[in-house]
């Protein structure tokens, strides 16, 4: 009964306000918020799981790229890979392990003070045992040392080096090449990570004994001679 059927259509629109037949974007929006609900999401992995899914499919994804473009396919891959592998393992054999460049240079003396003779007592020993940098280390603080007792430096803590080595070129120029280079050497063997031998304590030695034998410029005199 075609006229039945129609008013039977008619009565439900009426009644319950249902359409028969949902458009497509009202039906859309619908299945939507349907599965928005939390009982469709209990099984769903976290954020963090997502995060890491993600991670690993980008590393496969690197990796099949790398290997369709390496001759070879993965066997190429492979063998470039152990090749820059090999490559690193040279430069860090050859190089060594990297050393921290300091930003800026510390004071020539610990916190203990010592005498000059102590220092040279040091240098002594650690050279009787081939122990070069430190046996460096310890003349040169030996002859800043001597220079303060001699009241030709003024004791300051917190002194380097090179800042001895220039203030003690003006009383003493004749050996400001010589004090110069002594302080170039502690800072390499204190700061820059280079090696000392035994040449260079000899040098640093003997340039301790000349200044000592050396009488001070003052201002206005003549330039000091050895006694």
């Amino acid at each position: 009964m075609p006229g039945g059927t129609t008013t039977a259509r008619l009565l439900i629109r009426a009644g319950d306000h249902i359409p028969l037949d949902t458009p497509r974007v009202p039906g859309r929006e619908a299945a939507r918020r349907e599965l928005s609900k939390p009982m469709y999401h209990e099984h769903d992995p976290n954020l963090l799981q997502r995060g890491i899914d993600h991670f690993w499919k980008w590393i496969g994804d690197l990796v099949g790229a790398a290997s369709g473009a390496a001759p070879g396919g993965s066997a190429g891959l492979v063998v470039i890979s152990l090749a820059a592998l090999a490559v690193i393992a040279a430069l860090w054999w050859r190089l060594g392990v990297p050393r921290r460049v300091p930003a800026r240079q510390e004071s020539l003396f610990d916190d203990r003070p010592r005498t000059a003779a102590e220092h040279r007592l040091q240098a002594a020993a650690h050279a009787s045992a081939g122990r070069w940098n430190q046996a460096v280390q310890e003349r040169m603080r030996a002859i800043v040392r001597a220079l303060e007792e001699r009241a030709l430096l003024e004791p300051r803590p917190g002194r380097t080096a090179d800042e001895a080595a220039a203030e003690a070129a003006r009383p003493l120029p004749g050996h400001a090449d010589g004090l110069r280079a002594a302080a170039r050497v502690f800072d390499d063997v204190t700061y820059g990570g280079r090696t000392a031998d035994e040449p260079a304590y000899l040098r640093i030695g003997e340039l301790d004994l000349a200044l000592g034998r050396t009488k001070p410029q003052l201002a206005g005199a003549i330039p000091g001679t050895a006694e």
